[in-house]
């Protein structure tokens, strides 16, 4: 284990983080919240000086770096940041509980959107924005935005493509191009274009700058903490027009707008998953709006909010037009399996991924086939290539550990009593990055209620579903920490 550089990388991230919380800590200055102000100014200055320490113990350190090298790096990457960013909330008593702050700010950096906030307007606007801030560096990593802008890993590419394996989400993970820090850069370079762009159309909607900022970014990041109490919901329908496409384009895998760019639009029409993203967005949409036809005025508004929670929560973004926890059981059990399903593999968003759905179900037409004809070669093919067996083996561990890990902390959460439709949905929608539930935390709810060992379990559920589990379970294992 090469801990130096994984000290310095970790340096390297705590100076990201602060400065990112310098447009948080400036607007609580200039909004007259002088104690939110003096709250970012001394979580700064703490985080500098362990990020000086950190570099000073590993300034000399070795860029030999291997995969269990880059999963733990990540995971504790992704912890410390958590308990940092947790500062602001904290010393500005405006969440006077740590575990609460933590649990908001894990949600935030995990793009999971669930909060414990009973008043989400009572906060400063710095600190809304620090949480939306939160939203759009988890969204697409803040290990990929580093390797995008600091030259850390020398000539050797393997060093970068360690980290970004394990940070970004889905079965795969392959260059745009030859070189990684050119592959970061693009990804951040089209994840910064789309979301300049959904905040012009918010602000063209008539939102004020704020308020769009916050809905952009957190929009990006497929988030879904608002700056109101009710969501989405008191804007108007245009703005939620635009807020439906674009968390539905931020579903998307990423490499189908980088061939957008390069002008490869065959193979667009070609790829597999986004094909299926499609059509489960389309069939969803279509079915909720004939289910609910009747609990609204008109067919194009039950049309709008079918759209809008369909694309929230197959996007993992968790935003909310409607508390459709009053919809008929049909249409939530829609919603339910949306949060399994999730976004695209490459995209911002979480869930299962429908790339992995997919290959779980070409494995399993395999296994029947393997069992008709024995002596027959089989191979799992997706987009026209052959998949590699150590990306189907690596697709079957994970979900035997997704189903694990949903089963246990299901049955930790079950202690604090509630319902079994708000257990089971609260541990779904942390794992999965989704944020609103039903029942005891649905769209009009929040997580306040539970006891500071679910929160943490729950804490724990959205990390490790951000970065798709073994990131953070294989901090648990003896055999990750010991010298090669």
């Amino acid at each position: 284990m090469n801990y130096r550089m994984i000290g310095r990388l970790i340096s390297y991230i705590l100076v990201v983080e602060a400065a990112f919380m310098l447009p948080a800590m400036l607007l609580c200055a200039l909004g007259g919240a002088g104690s939110s102000a003096v709250a970012f100014l001394i979580t700064i200055s703490i985080i500098l000086v362990a990020a000086s320490l950190l570099w000073l113990v590993s300034r000399k350190a070795k860029k030999g770096f291997y995969s269990r090298d880059g999963l733990v790096c990540v995971g504790f990457c992704w912890i410390i940041m958590s308990l940092f960013g947790a500062l602001p909330f904290v010393i500005s008593r405006e969440i006077p509980s740590y575990i609460d702050a933590l649990f908001e700010i894990a949600s935030g950096f995990s793009t999971t959107g669930a909060s414990i906030l009973n008043d989400v307007e009572a906060l400063s606007k710095g600190m809304l924005l620090w949480r939306s801030t939160s939203h759009w560096l988890g969204g697409m990593g803040v290990l990929v935005f580093l390797l995008a802008l600091v030259p850390i890993s020398g000539r050797s590419d393997g060093f970068t493509m360690h980290l970004l394996r394990a940070e970004s989400p889905g079965p795969d993970v392959g260059k745009l191009v030859p070189r990684m820090k050119q592959t970061a850069t693009i990804l951040y370079g089209m994840y910064i274009l789309l979301t300049v762009l959904d905040f012009v159309f918010l602000i063209c909607g008539g939102m004020p700058i704020f308020d769009a900022v916050c809905i952009a970014i957190g929009t990006a990041g497929t988030g879904g903490f608002g700056v109101l109490n009710t969501s989405i919901a008191s804007y108007s329908p245009y703005i939620q027009w635009v807020c439906t496409v674009f968390m539905f384009l931020f579903g998307v895998n990423f490499s189908c707008y980088y061939l957008i760019l390069t002008g490869k639009f065959k193979n667009i029409l070609k790829d597999e998953e986004l094909r299926v993203y499609v059509c489960v967005a389309v069939f969803c949409i279509a079915a909720i709006t004939i289910n609910i036809r009747g609990m609204y005025p008109t067919f194009g508004e039950s049309l709008r909010h079918s759209a809008f929670q369909v694309g929230s929560l197959l996007s993992s973004t968790g935003f909310a037009t409607t508390d459709f926890d009053l919809w008929p059981s049909f249409s939530k059990g829609l919603l339910f399996t949306l949060m399994f399903i999730g976004a695209s593999a490459g995209s911002t968003g979480g869930g299962f991924k429908i790339g992995r759905g997919l290959l779980v179900v070409k494995i399993l037409r395999r296994n029947v086939r393997q069992v008709l004809y024995p002596n027959k070669v089989q191979a799992v093919r997706m987009n026209g290539s052959v998949v590699d067996e150590t990306v189907l083996r690596n697709t079957n561990g994970y979900l035997c550990a997704y189903v694990l890990i949903v089963i246990a902390s299901f049955v930790i959460v079950s202690l604090d009593n509630f319902s079994t439709t708000t257990n089971l949905t609260a541990v779904v929608s942390c794992f999965n990055n989704m944020g609103p539930g039903l029942e005891g935390i649905g769209p009009t709810l929040n997580y306040s209620g539970y006891s500071v060992l679910s929160k943490l379990v729950l804490i724990f559920d959205m990390l490790a579903g951000r970065l798709e589990i073994f990131p953070i379970i294989v901090l648990f294992s003896r055999s990750a920490w010991k010298r090669r």
